[in-house]
């Protein structure tokens, strides 16, 4: 269907289908659905003996190739397989409809080889030409599929446009967990774009790598456990004092008149082997004060000078982490 005019509505039920609207011009509504019984036809059903989805692919789905160059705001796909389809250059696709159960490219599954180095991908929808631009660099080309011969690859500048499309799509129709997936695609797209000035793609690492843009709860969690963790260990190290200072009071009788002053001594930094601070009484003053610390509250214990900048940092970071995880959670509930 490259280059062709629909000037009045159409509809298509299509089976065993691959389908290319390069540059076709939609003047009217057209839907294309995946048909899921075979055509009816003379009071009997077509013999499908012979057809194929193609090489490997026995069921008899309905594939979009490309939507380069349509004006995507009078097209309905429902039940089509995007998973090798070019977006590119697709006009209006933040108005595109996608209804009945639609595919889109994944990442690569399980444990793969990244240069030297072992990686796991995040799962998620992505597009096509982001699996070809990942292919295309040789330390990240495991698992991605590579562009057919003698198409161009897409740079992530181009890319991040057409996620950002297809994110306002899904949050138009009220769907905003579906929107996560293609936010997450825009912002891995930004953060390699060379257009993107280094401090604010340092930014968007550091975001990434926290929260993985804030749709990654268990990352954020995980954070959050681990800084616990550490400032547990300071506290019980170095922030907690040898002992609780005790209150003093001193006085002086000049006549019939007693002056009476009290004061707090300064906590005294701990001393001794390491080994003697970690005891079960010093774990339980830590961790209330590492707990206290997340959600902005002070402990009320008496902390060395160590231990009192620890807390404080403990009460800017830890929240911070603890906020993500919630924002990644709303992302995937939110209606």
């Amino acid at each position: 269907m490259r280059r062709t005019r629909w000037t009045s509505t159409a509809a298509l039920r299509l089976r065993y289908a691959a389908v290319d609207l390069c540059d076709a011009v939609v003047e009217s509504p057209l839907s294309i659905t995946a048909r899921a019984r075979p055509f009816a036809v003379g009071g009997g059903e077509v013999d499908e003996q012979g057809f194929s989805g193609g090489p490997g692919r026995p069921d008899p789905g309905v594939r979009i190739m490309s939507l380069r160059g349509v004006d995507a705001a009078h097209l309905v796909l429902t039940g089509v397989d995007l998973t090798e389809c070019l977006l590119a250059g697709t006009v209006h696709l933040d108005q595109l409809r996608l209804e009945g159960k639609y595919t889109f490219a994944a990442t690569p599954a399980g444990l793969r080889r990244r240069g030297i180095r072992p990686a796991r991908w995040s799962p998620r929808r992505t597009l096509a030409e982001e699996h070809h631009w990942r292919a295309a660099r040789g330390r990240a080309a495991d698992g991605w599929t590579p562009a057919p011969a003698g198409e161009e690859v897409q740079e992530p500048a181009a890319l991040a446009p057409v996620y950002r499309q297809l994110r306002k799509a899904f949050e138009d129709g009220k769907h905003e967990p579906g929107a996560a997936d293609f936010y997450y695609g825009e912002m891995e797209m930004r953060r390699h774009a060379d257009d993107i000035p280094r401090a604010e793609r340092s930014l968007l690492s550091a975001y990434w790598a926290l929260s993985g843009y804030g749709q990654r709860a268990s990352r954020a969690l995980g954070w959050l456990l681990a800084a616990m963790t550490v400032t547990v260990l300071a506290m019980m190290l170095w922030g907690l004092p040898q002992n609780d200072p005790k209150p003093r009071t001193t006085g002086t009788v000049a006549g019939r008149s007693i002056t009476m002053t009290t004061d707090v001594p300064s906590p005294a930094n701990p001393d001794g082997p390491y080994r003697e601070r970690l005891t079960t009484d010093r774990f339980e003053k830590s961790l209330r004060v590492v707990v206290n610390s997340v959600v902005f509250r002070s402990s009320g214990q008496n902390l060395t000078t160590a231990g009192t900048y620890t807390e404080m940092a403990s009460r800017l970071i830890e929240p911070a982490l603890l906020g993500l995880a919630a924002l990644a959670v709303r992302s995937r509930l939110k209606r």
